[in-house]
């Protein structure tokens, strides 16, 4: 495995991470917790000694699972992730009592006495970010001089100017973030401002939202000169970068495990500048596409805005308006009228993660015509 200083910490992890979002859904369900435990015990033989789990993740059940399996190695060989935010606390006003009961739930379910990394979790601009500090930064910085953490930290999907702002503030050891072949461009000062800095950057949705392993035609230029599969080079591409410390894999198998390994082998580190501009040119329009975080949901006119992006990603991707009618009538079974009665209210722009155009989407996906019509 390939080791990376997580900052000025002088924490070493492994250059990729298990994120323990995917854990499999059915065992899951099943109640089957201690078979999805194999697959953190599996990661630790393999040397990924960095686990980031959270409240919610499958079903709830992530950090149970996590704990089961951080329980059977020696705790201090493993670097263990959680967070809070106001979603997870259920107000936007959170007493002292509410914030510290949140964290002693992760850390029983965690089976560790403190938490190694910390989130302020998904903070989606910088309005977020104040308001969460004033909130509740306070009630962090008592929990990591009782020693419950050990380092404060941010999640984060706002564009890299923004970073750069949170980072500046000089609160913060280290960030999670969102970064990816598809929207590198508009994150990079941040991850590069985090660097200069001395934090820590750890990376999440690597994959794109698995929309980069979809479309495998239209990213294969992520594998030239390599052996690696485009999932593999994908995870590269992140674990590459030098300003980045840890390139999150969701893994649910133990083959997904391997992958993950078999990605940072020989790795070679570069700036990040250095590392785009040898992919520049040669992908589609990045940043364009979504990738299905689905931040965007809640409309009030109940359309599945999350579909409907999806959709629209396959004329960013081939170039064909009729591919987002056949992605509608042939994948999601949705009728694209339904775009019709957006009321252009602006909610799920102000939730989107990568500040992408929704409204005006929708107003194309509602004028294309019909395939019988076409």
């Amino acid at each position: 495995m390939y080791y990376k200083s997580y900052g000025n910490t002088g924490i070493k992890v492994s250059a990729v991470g298990l994120g323990t979002m995917r854990y499999d859904a059915e065992d899951i369900r099943a109640g089957r917790l201690e078979k999805c435990a194999e697959i953190p015990l599996y990661a630790f033989e393999k040397g990924i000694n960095y686990w980031d789990t959270a409240p919610n993740y499958c079903e709830d059940k992530s950090e149970i699972v996590t704990g089961m399996a951080l329980s059977q190695v020696k705790r201090s060989q493993v670097y263990v992730t959680s967070k809070t935010n106001f979603s997870t606390l259920g107000t936007e006003k959170p007493d002292r009592d509410l914030f510290r009961r949140r964290l002693e739930m992760s850390l029983q379910r965690l089976k560790t006495d403190y938490i190694d990394f910390y989130h302020m979790w998904c903070m989606l601009n910088l309005d977020s970010w104040e308001k969460h500090m004033e909130a509740l930064y306070r009630f962090f910085e008592e929990a990591k001089a009782e020693g419950l953490i050990r380092n404060i930290v941010f999640s984060s999907h706002m564009q890299g100017n923004d970073i750069e702002t949170v980072v500046e503030s000089g609160r913060f050891r280290g960030m999670l973030i969102g970064y990816n072949a598809l929207n590198y461009r508009f994150r990079q000062s941040g991850i590069e401002k985090a660097y200069e800095n001395g934090m820590g950057v750890v990376v999440m949705n690597p994959l794109g939202g698995g929309l980069i392993p979809q479309n495998p035609k239209a990213f294969s230029y992520l594998t030239e000169g390599t052996e690696l599969t485009v999932p593999q080079a994908a995870l590269r591409f992140v674990a590459s970068h030098r300003e980045i410390t840890v390139a999150l894999a969701g893994c649910t198998t133990k083959a997904h495990v391997d992958d993950a390994v078999k990605a940072v082998e020989n790795l070679e580190e570069r700036p990040a500048k250095e590392v785009a501009r040898r992919f520049e040119e040669k992908g589609i329009a990045l940043n364009d596409l979504c990738t299905g975080c689905g931040y965007c949901k809640g409309c009030p006119k109940d359309i599945e805005i999350p579909k409907f992006m999806d959709a629209y990603n396959q004329k960013i991707l081939t170039g064909k308006d009729e591919e987002i009618n056949r992605r509608f009538q042939f994948h999601w079974d949705v009728d694209k009228r339904q775009a019709a009665e957006c009321v252009a209210c602006g909610k799920c722009e102000k939730q989107c993660t990568q500040h992408l155009p929704i409204i005006e989407r929708m107003r194309e996906i509602a004028n294309l015509p019909d395939e019988t019509e076409a």
